[in-house]
């Protein structure tokens, strides 16, 4: 283990469960030292699955504080708001699933000056699209984005965008645009399903200017994710049909791929493909 990047852990849902097999498998060379979930139950039986036993903390701050290199954030958008500074001021890298919480400008300004005064560095990985590497190449000659995001009905439940609609979600029986606004208003209303919508905002037009559809299919059993982009450069546009999560439906199979390969990234010395 000598010279393996240490890893913290920061939620052991979905993509955290994932992250940590494939740091105890060896598929990212790295070590899982510290843990922490806001239930200790569930991050306690993370733990007792894995072959290399992590240290769990019995609170953010202590594994802000632990003993290692990188704290990968697969938690909420609240758990970024308040305890992304807190890990840079201890002089951990951070990685960041919940990128909803970067389109507050007061946390993403908090976020870069922490990166520039600690000399630490934030991780976004793509998730569950492609074409980031596009969008970043041409956002200076970017005119126009659009986000169109089409969800079974129940991978939407739960979103706040219920609680003041008219729209019951059991109720959907056919496919049915359920929102069409943009970025910013999109990560608020939807904060566990449109997180693609803020890596979009970030590596081009940024939150106003990027359009938002979602679309709630009760027929489809994918998430799908197509974006068009339109400038100077010309136009491109990506569909991405992706698979759910077996254990979440919010989450596509690609975001925990992506996640992984993020990690596996920055934690190997070795040819970087792509922008």
């Amino acid at each position: 283990m000598i010279g393996l990047k240490r890893i913290g852990l920061l939620g052991c849902g979905t993509i955290g469960t994932e992250i940590a097999f494939a740091i105890d498998s060896g598929k990212i060379p790295a070590k899982l030292t510290h843990l922490f979930d806001f239930s200790k139950d569930t991050s306690e039986k993370l733990a007792d699955k894995l072959k290399n036993k992590p240290q769990v903390t019995e609170n953010v701050g202590l594994l802000a504080a632990a003993p290692v290199d990188l704290i990968v954030e697969a938690a909420s958008q609240d758990a970024v708001r308040d305890n992304a500074l807190a890990i840079l001021q201890n002089r951990k890298d951070l990685m960041i699933m919940s990128v909803g919480a970067l389109l507050d400008e007061s946390i993403l300004d908090i976020i870069l000056a922490g990166c520039q005064d600690f000399k630490k560095s934030v991780y976004l990985p793509s998730g569950a699209i492609l074409g980031l590497d596009g969008i970043r190449a041409v956002k200076d000659e970017l005119e126009s984005v659009t986000l169109v995001t089409t969800k079974n009905p129940r991978a939407l439940k739960g979103a706040k965008f219920f609680e003041t609609s008219n729209i019951d979600p059991d109720r959907i029986e056919k496919s049915t645009t359920i929102f069409d606004g943009n970025a910013q208003d999109a990560v608020k209303l939807f904060p566990a399903n449109i997180n693609v919508a803020a890596l979009l905002s970030l590596a081009g037009l940024g939150s106003t200017k990027t359009k938002v559809r979602i679309v709630a299919d009760p027929k489809t059993d994918k998430n799908i994710h197509e974006i068009i982009a339109e400038g100077k450069f010309g136009k491109f546009s990506i569909k991405v049909e992706n698979v759910p999560s077996s254990s979440n439906p919010k989450t596509s199979r690609l975001a925990i791929l992506s996640a992984i390969e993020c990690l596996r990234a920055v934690c190997q010395q070795d040819i970087r493909v792509g922008t």
